[in-house]
């Protein structure tokens, strides 16, 4: 797994600005090398903002959005069309927007799908649909993702990953239903630990004052368990994306000034 590597932008507008245009930058570059991109999308504040900053970035026609494959980190358990749901509000700031192939958009099942109010079933589902896209050169049970993106909660959460509960202490499992979350809506579904670290890159994104106290916290060597964004790692790079506000209790020495 790679060290985690810090860039501090001056707000969170810039941050998401900056953002896309790194990700339009390495869709292109995966798609120059390998004939297409995957990318792992999260919700969340800080997710949308960087894909409306990727909707208004005129270098996003440089992306041919009919090679990239688009997953999800985690989803709340509603009904498909939920104003709350991660792919209804990423549909509504990029997606719609975006000439994607609808074979490789892969959005977690809703609650009135085919598994019913089973989020267990459609955890499951999803597992086998990531296997399936798997191929012999990604060594496991989930594709390679380019890119996978993930916010992080003032308590630490990333994906639906929430300190102490049973998900975080998942190893077998690529995904699992959530019960009892303590964020609303308490059912929802999410990648595990082991199919994050899958990714050739993680980017964890967090802005503003309240984020500060949980990049400190994972930044400064706390367990998994404790702190799920401590476990989130990619396998060539871990990037933390924040303003200046969420890095404020970060020692110094941990990013160049360049970055800030």
């Amino acid at each position: 797994m790679s060290a985690p590597q810090v860039v501090v932008h001056r707000d969170k507008e810039l941050m998401a600005k900056a953002a896309a245009a790194r990700l339009i930058t390495k869709i292109v570059d995966a798609q120059a090398a390998r004939g297409s991109a995957s990318v792992v999308l999260t919700g969340g504040r800080n997710g949308n903002g960087l894909l409306a900053a990727v909707a208004e970035a005129p270098a996003r026609d440089a992306v041919d959005w009919t090679r990239l494959d688009l997953w999800w980190g985690d989803e709340r358990f509603a009904p498909d069309g939920d104003p709350e749901r991660n792919y209804t509000q990423a549909r509504e700031v990029l997606l719609d927007s975006v000439p994607l192939n609808p074979a490789r958009v892969h959005p977690m099942p809703p609650s009135d799908g085919p598994y019913g109010t089973d989020a267990d079933a459609a955890a499951e589902a999803y597992a086998g649909e990531l296997a399936a896209a798997a191929g012999p050169e990604d060594h496991g049970p989930v594709p390679s993702f380019d890119v996978l993106l993930l916010g992080v909660g003032p308590d630490t959460h990333v994906a639906s990953l929430f300190p102490e509960l049973p998900a975080v202490h998942e190893q077998e499992r690529t995904v699992v239903g959530v019960h009892g979350a303590p964020k609303p809506p308490p059912t929802r579904t999410s990648l595990t630990l082991p199919a994050i670290r899958a990714a050739r890159e993680v980017w964890l994104l967090a802005a503003g004052a309240d984020k500060a106290n949980a990049a400190a916290i994972a930044l400064s060597g706390a367990g998994e368990v404790q702190a799920p964004a401590a476990g989130a790692r990619g396998r060539s790079r871990t990037l933390w994306l924040l303003d200046e506000a969420a890095a404020a209790q970060l020692p110094r020495g941990l990013y160049p000034p360049a970055s800030a």
